[in-house]
């Protein structure tokens, strides 16, 4: 079956053809074939064909981005290397330094926020390097309110369900991944008891590559990524964290440096998976991964993201789009994870959407972007694309099936 999806922005119409056929014996190894592969198709009369890229924004700063929270089109949180935290509240203009005071010497690799003013603040490491922070007024002033004194233990991901209710994953200890809970918006932590958590594998660890090991969907639903054991793994629980299985993913692992990095799901049962090998130059094969039964199991998609991926985030309002980056580029899917397509080369590390179509990334160097539609004259969209095409406000953008 064939379908073309049409991503219709601010009156601009983007066209692909994507094939829905499943694969052959002969292309599970993830190679699409001619009929697989997404193709543009002209915009119609009085229309615009349009694509997607990244427009920079000049943070002022040198570190490294790896946590980032999007909170509109106007405003984003990133948090990084140096202990450092940005926020933009006029959509990347200036930035503000909010970083919490006496953490220049950590590594903040996630970032999680609460409207407008709330963000709470992870930092990882061994022993009482894995912190957390958070703040109420904007990154005015910060609260410590965890601080590992286990040293076997080294927390890698956040995230939040609610306003209150947030879980931390960390690597094994004795065995079994290490998961904290709060119930009150991150003011206080608790270590969740191991009894309903699968032994870990020999070598097994997620990767805080992006802060985007651990996510949440709904209100009881959350999903934790790993690699380095033979096979890469998702966990998944129903009941905020009491209860968890594992399921094997066909994204390669079998060494520390392999396995799924990011996950993101639009809803307790559909949800994407990113990885490879984050060594420079290393082939990542198969990286990434889709599910369509909450992580229950997994299949590779027809044409995996290229390259090392460590974000991925589902475009708003879409249902079956969503962005993929990593330190060589960015990919965009417009079938739900199983056809993807590079649109910028690039380096950024995490990604994030806002419901109002506010989609943001960033990386190394001090590198931040958000998403942009760019616009070509019709039947030419592969020209180059001189003219930024804003985005539109809330309830207004859509991808269909035609």
């Amino acid at each position: 079956m064939r379908r073309t999806w049409a991503v219709v922005l601010a009156g601009v119409t983007v066209c692909t053809a994507v094939s829905g056929a499943p694969a052959t014996a002969g292309q599970r190894d993830g190679t699409p074939t001619a009929s697989q592969t997404p193709s543009p198709t002209a915009a119609g009369p009085g229309e615009r064909a349009a694509g997607i890229g990244w427009s920079d924004k000049d943070s002022g700063s040198t570190e490294r981005f790896r946590g980032l929270s999007a909170v509109s089109r106007s405003a984003a949180w990133v948090a990084g290397s140096g202990g450092s935290v940005l926020r933009t509240t006029d959509g990347g203009r200036t930035w503000r330094d909010v970083s919490p005071p006496g953490a220049a010497g950590l590594e903040l690799r996630d970032i999680e926020t609460f409207g407008k003013r709330g963000a709470v603040a992870l930092a990882i490491g061994a022993g009482d390097a894995s912190r957390v922070f958070r703040t109420e007024d904007g990154g005015a002033h910060w609260r410590e309110t965890f601080r590992n004194t286990d040293p076997a233990a080294f927390y890698n991901c956040v995230t939040f369900f609610d306003r209150r209710n947030g879980l931390i994953v960390g690597d094994p200890v004795d065995g079994k991944f290490r998961v904290l809970a709060t119930r009150d918006g991150g003011r206080h932590w608790r270590p969740l008891p191991s009894d309903g958590m699968p032994a870990a594998r020999q070598g097994e660890a997620n990767f805080a590559a992006g802060g985007q090991c651990l996510t949440s969907a709904g209100g009881r639903h959350a999903w934790f990524a790993t690699g380095g054991a033979e096979t890469s793994r998702v966990f998944r629980t129903t009941d905020r964290g009491r209860h968890w299985r594992a399921a094997e993913t066909p994204v390669p692992a079998a060494a520390p440096a392999r396995g799924v990095f990011a996950l993101a799901f639009r809803d307790p049962g559909h949800g994407l998976a990113v990885g490879g090998d984050y060594r420079p130059g290393q082939p990542s094969p198969r990286a990434s991964a889709v599910t369509g039964n909450g992580g229950s199991s997994w299949r590779v998609s027809a044409r995996p993201v290229p390259a090392y991926r460590s974000g991925v985030t589902w475009l708003p309002h879409t249902g079956r789009a969503a962005v993929a980056v990593g330190p060589t580029g960015s990919d965009l899917t417009v079938d739900g994870g199983r056809n993807w397509r590079t649109f910028d080369h690039g380096s950024y590390d995490t990604v994030d959407c806002a419901p109002d179509f506010g989609c943001w990334a960033a990386g190394e160097k001090g590198r931040v972007a958000r998403l942009e539609v760019r616009a070509t004259p019709t039947g030419s969209a592969r020209a180059p694309l001189p003219d930024l095409v804003p985005l539109p406000g809330p309830g207004t953008r859509a991808i269909h099936p035609l």
